[in-house]
């Protein structure tokens, strides 16, 4: 998959092809159905088929001291996007030069001078243009005018009968609901990022922790979580059970935010390498303890619940 960042002077092998249009952060299954359809009509009609995304996401642009709320940063939302097959992602930046394209000109420079569409695939709330000016109905009847075709997804429901939602699995995650999340991602919700040093406590009482800022990355429910971790080996990545604390260490008086994660029956150097935390279930809040022995017997306990959790359903 070939990935781009501005829609001039666009490929000309990759022109005249279907394009997935929308933010997709999360990437869930009502995503994955958008992109799925436009790949399958590209290789029905012989044509490129990719994905048109926006980094940064629009609401850090307009809003830039709300707090953290994305689901999938660039890195992760790309490799997602990629395991989906697509020939190519135009991560178009996007900054206030772009958001002062009216609707009619997002149609006109961008999807036809720049890319060339010969189709569009687009999910049933797709809204695009200066102040989010353009619906569906005017992007078909654009089309109509320009000449090229437009599908429309109609709402994915989930098995409760919900339509698939970036906003749920928001809801979702700050409630301790991962299992929740996850049923509308179609896998488990994933932090990453490189291991950095910490303060070592951990090992001090028997339990080294790989330690991950969470950076762009929506906040959690702050507590304990049964985890599976992937460790990147170049090329391939190995999976390993754990637990993780996602908070501030009260027991410590700790202030900055951290993921914590131990993984079991490991014994290596993780410092500066790139961890994917998968948020199984959450087994607890995050509590402060009198003392250390009362936070290690803790631990032990945390430990043997996310061991008996993982080994019925926390295969990935």
């Amino acid at each position: 998959m070939r990935i781009l960042r501005h829609y001039v002077e666009f490929p000309a092998v990759l022109r005249g092809g279907v394009v997935a249009l929308g933010n997709f952060d999360g990437v869930h299954l009502g995503h994955q159905k958008v992109i799925g359809t436009a790949r399958s009509l590209a290789a029905a009609k012989g044509i490129a088929g990719g994905v048109m995304s926006f980094e940064p996401h629009p609401r850090e642009v307009f809003n830039p001291g709300a707090a953290t709320f994305r689901l999938t940063p660039f890195r992760t939302k790309s490799r997602l996007i990629e395991s989906l097959g697509p020939d190519f992602l135009l991560m178009q930046r996007f900054d206030r030069e772009f958001a002062a394209h009216t609707a009619e000109d997002f149609v006109l420079q961008v999807l036809m001078a720049g890319l060339g569409v010969v189709h569009v695939v687009v999910g049933y709330d797709y809204v695009f243009g200066r102040g989010r000016a353009g619906n569906v109905d005017l992007l078909r009847a654009m089309a109509d005018r320009c000449g090229f075709g437009v599908t429309c997804i109609d709402p994915a429901l989930a098995e409760d009968g919900f339509v698939y939602s970036s906003t749920r699995i928001r809801e979702a995650l700050v409630s301790g609901r991962p299992r929740d999340a996850a049923r509308l991602l179609g896998r488990n919700w994933e932090i990453e990022g490189r291991v950095e040093h910490g303060d070592k406590r951990g090992r001090t009482i028997g339990f080294p922790t790989a330690n991950i800022e969470l950076a762009e990355y929506l906040h959690p429910a702050a507590g304990v979580y049964a985890v599976m971790a992937g460790i990147d080996r170049g090329g391939a990545t190995e999976w390993r059970p754990g637990v993780a604390n996602f908070g501030k260490r009260p027991t410590f008086d700790d202030r900055d935010v951290l993921l914590e994660v131990h993984l079991f029956d490991f014994d290596g150097d993780l410092y500066g390498r790139h961890l994917r935390v998968g948020l199984v279930d959450y087994l607890r809040p995050e509590r402060k303890f009198s003392d250390l022995e009362a936070l290690k017997t803790q631990i032990e306990e945390d430990c043997q619940a996310a061991r008996q959790l993982l080994a019925v359903n926390g295969a990935r």
